[in-house]
């Protein structure tokens, strides 16, 4: 008698224990994976970015040309050393000289002419060369001379231009084009995947480096007033980054998406690609991960709830950026919820709403991210329907 009483009151414990292993395992489940949280706030990210692009706007330009530089560069041509000039005399047949003649410019300025001998043509543009050599004949050699000069070939430097361009290799420059510009111009100009960034590394300063944003127009007139390149100087055009937003966790479609260069996407625009966030678990929170210049990450932490009901700004994200829904100790308790309980008492919370249909929901907007009222007013999330109840007695009570 003793004995079956025994094994009765075991027999007790045993569906006791049954009976609470679920809450054990809740008990767990909300326990487990609680690390320190190093993300920064939604407020203080945005913060730094408004104070990021303020320093930018008010950096003073690395070299800020006087216009007139800018209006140097864009003159007619002018004559310097080791050209080649083609010279045409009409008017001096009586000398009996050549109609004409080809000849280089020295490393003095000079060209040798003759009869006449050294005249200075330096720096001059073609028309003034012609008005100088016409004077160095008329009148002391003869009494009308006409006198029509061409620049047969110009003084060259070669500059390396790599990177995002159509045509990259070495590329000649004239005088009057030794610039960043002239020279992506003459490797075919940039490719499709440019970010329009240019980096300038001279044969003199090997160690520094130069970037321009040539869709500036004040940093693209300070590439202009440079010293001219010299022969072995580098250009690099920077390829842009691919625009391909990673979104991950708790979302219904998880993986990169990828858009045309320049198409702005935003946070709520990416997560409605991915097909929205789960609805079997209510997630409220998110991460955005961007890497920043200096090659270090920044996390950020995102109230999903503010964000779907606009008290959050819905900011444009940044080719490379993460958007992650992590796993909460309270997303953790729904889903060994819906594996543990709902499953037996064979109750189904696969809730079938689109990513798109859902984010433009009113009545879910105002409430939790992925739930209505009827599901904020219980602490699980969704335990308080009565058919729910009704299945949970039959699981639960042996």
């Amino acid at each position: 008698m003793r004995s079956q009483v025994q094994r009765m009151q075991l027999h007790s414990r045993t569906a006791l224990v049954r009976q609470w292993l679920p809450l054990t395992g809740l008990l767990g489940l909300m326990f487990a994976g609680c690390t320190p949280d190093h993300r920064i706030s939604f407020s203080r990210f945005l913060e730094t970015q408004r104070g990021a692009a303020t320093a930018e706007a008010d950096a003073p330009d690395a070299a800020e040309p006087r216009t007139a530089d800018v209006d140097e560069l864009l003159a007619p041509y002018r004559v310097g050393p080791s050209d080649v000039l083609g010279i045409s005399f009409a008017g001096m047949e009586q000398l009996g000289l050549v109609s004409s003649v080809q000849v280089r410019v020295d490393r003095n300025g000079s060209v040798d002419l003759p009869v006449v001998g050294l005249v200075d043509v330096a720096d001059r543009e073609l028309e003034d060369v012609e008005d100088a050599i016409a004077v160095a004949y008329v009148p002391s050699i003869v009494r009308s001379a006409t006198v029509h000069v061409t620049l047969v070939e110009p003084y060259t430097v070669n500059v390396l231009v790599v990177g995002a361009v159509t045509e990259p290799g070495l590329i000649p420059l004239r005088r009057d084009e030794r610039n960043t510009l002239f020279a992506i111009v003459g490797a075919g100009g940039v490719s499709d995947a440019a970010s329009g960034f240019a980096f300038l590394r001279r044969i003199r300063e090997p160690d520094e480096e130069y970037r321009y944003n040539l869709r500036d127009p004040r940093q693209l007139r300070a590439v202009l007033s440079l010293d001219p390149l010299e022969d072995g100087d580098i250009i690099s055009v920077e390829a842009a980054q691919p625009n391909t937003i990673y979104v991950g966790g708790l979302v219904n479609l998880m993986g990169p998406q990828s858009y045309p260069q320049d198409t702005e996407v935003t946070i709520l625009q990416a997560f409605a690609a991915a097909g929205g966030v789960r609805t079997d678990v209510f997630p409220r929170e998110g991460t955005l991960v961007r890497r920043t210049l200096d090659g270090t990450d920044v996390h950020v932490k995102l109230d999903l709830n503010r964000l779907a009901c606009g008290q959050d700004p819905n900011i444009a994200l940044a080719p490379g950026d993460i958007l992650w829904v992590p796993e909460t100790w309270e997303t953790r308790v729904q889903d060994f919820i819906n594996r543990n309980i709902y499953a037996r008492a064979g109750i189904s919370v696969n809730y079938n709403v689109t990513g798109v249909e859902y984010l433009n929901r009113a009545g879910q907007q105002s409430g939790r991210f992925g739930g209505s009222q009827e599901d904020i007013s219980d602490p699980f999330g969704f335990l308080t329907r009565a058919s729910a109840l009704q299945g949970l007695q039959g699981a639960l009570i042996p």
